[in-house]
């Protein structure tokens, strides 16, 4: 407890020295605020360094949770000003690097041998560093194929457990005061948090998401995943292919190279689609750090991805549900998102189709009037979300995973081609996956897919039938005797009350005699 609260304290003490406050005077703040922040010590400290620059460093120095947030606000220049946008950029995979020696020492302890006996031209410096680990270039002695080696950052472990501990007892603090905490499932989220950060920690699992993610695109012309080295790898450091290409971010680079950029926007929201409804296996962290573009033909340029340490996955009823919403709102088909909530069991069961449709409506109408390109489609359903809240909206922490995927994926198409129409290539993929997903010759394959344990299911009904039976007959013969001895209970009190009733009368009579006397 008194860990945390001290935590808590030098985060709030890193944010106001880098002049938080400043940048906040735009907002409406109460009076108390306001005078707290003019007496504040912190006032000594300099706001001249521009507001970017101050808070990309507030986020370095409280910790790794924190720059992961920098690295989500930096991906939408279209949500937050442009020159915080662009000076967080380099929190995706230019913060300050730990020693090398550390690294290597890292290295040859995982792997039982000196770096020399596996890799050839091991270079010292590293080719990128960020919040969870750092990545270094060399070639296997083995075929002189390159690759590239991610070590885990030494003791990050601790720091994020530290913090994830700050936050629960946040998260419980704020539940505990506020209806929305509460309906937001604040702690489930953050303990989803944990258990996907945590994941990212160990790269054995990274190196099998790799594979996982390999496979689904095979023989593929949206995405190129680099292959993983399994038995190289272990929990702290992965050895994958090297890979080659321009990062998406660079778009000067890639209009010099005359690169299809409409194909490339489009050619992103089709992986993202095909990521979540088909393979339900998503990239989700799709950070500009993480994505390149192989442009060596500009008229058929295709993405290249690393860093799969996030995955999401979801239920098949989340993905038939997020499914159907997504298309009914392409269709402005407010009644059937108000019934996918209802059905979902996202909104309270007492809550009205026609007044939940009717907020909804009221939302997104006056969005619907805009230029295509001037909707983001992540917010949209952000927008719907939120207008849902007085419903006590309450949706699963994966989901959450999913719209940050959503988000990510939308800014970096808005990025490289601002006219992009998300709606015109999400409606017919998203029609075409519900039809096949209902069609006879597809429910014939998955009912003879099961058939088995159908069988084996059938198989045991006699006896499950049976046990049942023994059990309702258990429980009828314990409520027969819970009866019995509840009657013999009372009849015992009943006694027991006569007896008491008899010695105060007799008392009473011995009192009066004696008051006679």
């Amino acid at each position: 407890m008194l860990k945390d609260l001290f935590r808590f304290v030098k985060i709030l003490h890193i944010f106001l020295k880098a002049r938080i406050d400043v940048d906040l005077e735009a907002f409406n703040k109460p009076k108390l605020l306001k005078l707290l922040f003019l007496i504040s010590p912190w006032q000594l400290y300099s706001s001249k360094e521009d507001r970017g620059h101050r808070l990309k460093k507030a986020l370095e120095e409280s910790g790794p949770i924190f720059i992961k947030f920098g690295q989500l606000l930096s991906t939408r220049p279209d949500a937050i000003p442009s020159d915080i946008a662009k000076t967080l950029k380099s929190l995706q995979d230019d913060l300050p690097p730990f020693p090398t020696d550390q690294a290597t020492s890292l290295i040859e302890k995982e792997m039982g041998s000196l770096i020399g006996d596996t890799f050839s031209n091991f270079d010292n410096q590293p080719i990128a560093a960020a919040s969870i680990a750092q990545v270094y270039s060399a070639n296997l002695i083995d075929g002189d194929d390159p690759v590239a080696i991610k070590v885990v950052r030494p003791g990050i472990k601790k720091v994020i457990e530290r913090d994830i501990s700050l936050m629960k007892r946040l998260a419980e603090y704020v539940e505990k005061r506020s209806n929305d905490a509460k309906r937001l499932q604040l702690l489930k989220l953050v303990t989803e948090y944990e258990s996907v950060i945590l994941t990212e920690l160990n790269m054995k699992v990274e190196a099998s998401n790799i594979k996982q993610t390999k496979r689904n695109f095979e023989n593929n012309n949206l995405l190129y995943v680099p292959e993983a080295y399994i038995d190289l790898s272990s929990e702290n450091i992965l050895v994958m292919e090297r890979i080659e290409g321009i990062p998406v971010d660079k778009v000067e680079v890639l209009k010099e190279l005359g690169v299809d950029f409409k194909l490339l926007a489009e050619r992103g929201v089709e992986i993202f689609l095909k990521q979540v409804f088909i393979d339900n296996f998503f990239h989700a962290d799709m950070h500009p750090g993480n994505i390149f573009i192989n442009a060596k033909n500009p008229e058929s340029p295709y993405y290249v991805a690393v860093d799969y340490a996030i995955v999401g996955t979801l239920s098949e009823e989340e993905q038939f549900q997020i499914g159907r919403m997504l298309v009914a709102v392409i269709a402005r088909n407010f009644k059937e998102v108000a019934n996918i909530l209802i059905e979902a069991k996202w909104v309270d069961a007492s809550t009205r189709q026609n007044e939940l449709e009717n907020t909804i409506r009221a939302a997104c109408e006056p969005i619907f009037d805009q230029p295509l390109e001037k909707i983001n489609f992540g917010e949209m359903l952000l927008f719907i979300f939120d207008s849902a809240r007085r419903f006590n909206l309450s949706m699963q922490p994966s989901l959450m995973l999913l719209q940050k995927t959503l988000i990510n994926i939308e800014g970096l198409g808005k990025q490289l081609y601002p006219s992009l129409d998300f709606w015109s290539i999400a409606n017919p993929f998203l029609k075409n996956w519900i039809s096949e997903r209902y069609d006879p010759k597809k429910i014939t394959e998955w009912a003879k897919q099961n058939s088995l344990s159908w069988i084996e299911k059938a198989r045991k009904l006699p006896e499950i039938a049976e046990t049942a039976v023994e059990q309702i007959g258990k429980i009828e013969s314990y409520q027969k005797e819970s009866e019995e001895r509840h009657q013999e209970l009372l009849n015992k009190l009943s006694n027991e009350k006569r007896f008491f009733n008899f010695i105060i009368l007799g008392i009473a009579i011995a009192a009066v005699g004696f008051l006679i006397s």
